[in-house]
């Protein structure tokens, strides 16, 4: 065992081997020359939180440049839609997550009066607003309400596991 505050390469590789889903957190918000989507990738994403109100959760970094954008859109009455990615969007999750370019060239989205806005292909989509937000470490806790909510349960999940995308393939014999 190694103490976590004395070697922060050996606490990112070691929180890196717990496997997660992928979320990518989009709404469209005003922009500089019209309205345009925003969107934030999360690997720390979670549901299950709570049923009653319904609760998801994910954390996002200080430094995020998108969260401040998702969170005023929100405070504002736009809702954000959760689009949980699913295996075919390995490629497309890199570049949501890029900070150049655009990042919706190419991929095909949905966006709802609300102003959640959601990826094609994913296998579970959820309009959430925020219901709240507390401080963690160089991080923000955010607990989004779902108020709306659709699934494909076809469609395999995308994982991020020991940094990098990986899918799930069902165990021979289960």
């Amino acid at each position: 065992m190694v103490p976590a505050g004395e070697d922060p390469a050996a606490l990112r590789s070691t929180f890196a081997l717990f496997p997660s889903g992928v979320a990518a957190l989009s709404a469209v918000v005003p922009g500089e020359d019209g309205p345009e989507p925003v969107v934030l990738v999360a690997s720390s994403f979670q549901v299950g939180i709570s049923l009653d109100p319904p609760l998801v959760l994910f954390a996002v970094q200080h430094t995020s440049t998108s969260w401040p954008r998702l969170k005023a859109a929100a405070e504002t009455g736009t809702r954000i839609g959760v689009s949980v990615l699913g295996e075919a969007h390995d490629l497309a999750a890199r570049q949501l997550a890029s900070r150049a370019g655009d990042r919706f060239a190419g991929i095909t989205t949905t966006t709802l009066d609300s102003g959640a806005h959601f990826v094609h292909g994913a296998p579970v989509w959820l309009e959430c607003s925020v219901h709240s937000q507390s401080p963690a470490g160089d991080h923000d806790v955010v607990l989004l309400q779902v108020h709306s909510l659709g699934g494909a349960p076809g469609t395999e999940p995308l994982v991020w596991h020991s940094s990098g995308f990986r899918t799930l393939t069902p165990k021979v014999g289960a």
